[in-house]
C-alpha cells in the first residue's frame, strides 16, 4: 500500500500550487560537479577535488535530503530514482508502476571532513532497519531501505555496519545492500522540499511518524 498523506502532499491537493505529475519532467540540473541531463541522468564525473558521492534510500526522499543537508561536510544532497529497470523515472511511474526504482538520495559530501562510514552512521540512525515493506508510514517497494555502494570497499563498510546492526539489535536487519546504477535527478518540486514547503513537510513527517518511530529503535 502506497503512502496516501505524501502522495496527496506531492499531486498538490493543497488549492495553492497543485502540480500534475504526468506534465512535470526532471529538469537539468548542475550542483557542486553533479549534473543532471534533460531527462534526469545524473553523472558525477566532475566532482571537484576532494569530494565524492554516496548513494542511500531511505524511504522518502524529501526527509532523507533533510537529513543529510543538515550535517557537517555534506556538500549537496539531490532527491531521485535508482535500481530499478527503466529509463527516465519519473514519481508517478516508480511509486505506482513497478518499475523496481528506490526512492534516494545521492549524496555529495567533503571528503576532509566526512568519510564513507560517517554517512552510513547517518544512514541508519535514519531509517527502520527491520521494515521489509517500506519506512515508516510509506509502504511499497520504491520506499524501502538500502544502501548502493559504489566500490568494493564501500561495499564492504555497507555489509560489516548492516552486521553491526544486526549484533546491537540480535535481530534479522531487512535492509539490502545493493551495487550502484544509474541514479536519475526526480522532478524539480522534490528538490529541497523541506525548504520549499515547510509546513507541508512538517506536517507530513509528524504524520507519518518518522521521528518517533527512529526514537523508538535508537533513541535520543
Amino acid at each position: 500500500m502506497k503512502s496516501i498523506a505524501k502522495a496527496a502532499i506531492a499531486i498538490g491537493v493543497v488549492a495553492a500550487g497543485a502540480f500534475t505529475l504526468t506534465s512535470i519532467s526532471a529538469p537539468a540540473r548542475t550542483s557542486n560537479g553533479t549534473k543532471a541531463d534533460a531527462d534526469g541522468a545524473v553523472s558525477v564525473d566532475d566532482l571537484p577535488a576532494g569530494q565524492a558521492t554516496a548513494v542511500f534510500a531511505m524511504g522518502c526522499f524529501w526527509c532523507a535530503e533533510a537529513d543529510y543537508e543538515k550535517i557537517d561536510g555534506v556538500v549537496d544532497v539531490i532527491s531521485g530514482y535508482t535500481g530499478g529497470k527503466t529509463t527516465k523515472p519519473n514519481y508517478q511511474n516508480v511509486t505506482y508502476g513497478n518499475t523496481g526504482h528506490y526512492e534516494a538520495v545521492l549524496v555529495t559530501y567533503d571528503t576532509t571532513k566526512l568519510d564513507y562510514d560517517d554517512l552510513l552512521s547517518v544512514f541508519w540512525k535514519n531509517v527502520d532497519p527491520f521494515d521489509a515493506a517500506g519506512q515508516f508510514c510509506d509502504k511499497g517497494s520504491s520506499y524501502r531501505a538500502a544502501i548502493f555502494p559504489g566500490t568494493a570497499d564501500e561495499t564492504q563498510a555497507a555489509n560489516s555496519s548492516k552486521q553491526k546492526v544486526a549484533t546491537q539489535f540480535s535481530r534479522h536487519i531487512e535492509t539490502k545492500v545493493i551495487p550502484r546504477a544509474d541514479f536519475w535527478a526526480a522532478e524539480d518540486y522534490h528538490q529541497d522540499y523541506y525548504k520549499k514547503n515547510p509546513i507541508r513537510y512538517r506536517y507530513y513527517r509528524s504524520g507519518c511518524g518518522r521521528d518517533a518511530r527512529l526514537e523508538q529503535i535508537w533513541g535520543d
